[in-house]
């Protein structure tokens, strides 16, 4: 196996684990709730076949979902996220060829492109959480509240991260 797909793997394993041991237990009024394990999602390879990334992320979703006895929003809503993406890159405006070593990060596609990817498909992932945990339009206003607030620290603590390991990567 390639060494990428080992890190890929690593990933995944410790993105649950800061998910579950930490961050679910962040929960600022009931509207900012964190979810970094969708790192993972974002900066998987840009040739990973289609079947590959919706089954990975509802994988990840789901042993999200097991950990923080969640009744499978995370899975939905990771799946959800796997589902727009493709589409997403193609509108963000990345290159018609990848080259085998370009990646969906800042060191490869640059700040603005990554923010725009990220902040899409976070903010898809998060309106899919907030939907099935009110299952009601009634409360629009705190669905509203807890899409941005959440997205936002979820935005910030990705680029965070994003940072601090592309100059690992490089």
């Amino acid at each position: 196996m390639n060494n990428a797909y080992w890190k890929d793997v690593v990933r995944f394993f410790v993105l649950i684990a800061l998910q579950v041991l930490l961050l679910d237990h962040v929960n600022m009024g009931g509207y900012i709730n964190p979810a970094l394990y969708v790192f993972f999602i974002l900066l998987l390879p840009f040739e990973t076949p289609g079947w590959l990334l919706l089954l990975s992320s509802f994988f990840l979703g789901l042993s999200v979902d097991l950990f923080s006895n969640s009744t499978g929003l995370n899975a939905a809503a990771s799946v959800f996220m796997a589902y727009l993406r493709p589409w997403v890159i193609r509108r963000a405006g990345a290159p018609a060829d990848y080259e085998g070593n370009l990646k969906p990060g800042i060191a490869d596609m640059g700040l603005r492109w990554f923010f725009l990817y990220s902040l899409i498909l976070i903010m898809a992932h998060q309106l899919i959480i907030a939907l099935l945990d009110a299952f009601s339009f009634h409360e629009i206003g705190m669905i509203a509240l807890r899409l941005i607030f959440s997205t936002l620290l979820t935005l910030a603590l990705v680029l965070i991260t994003e940072f601090i390991f592309m100059r690992q990567r490089k």
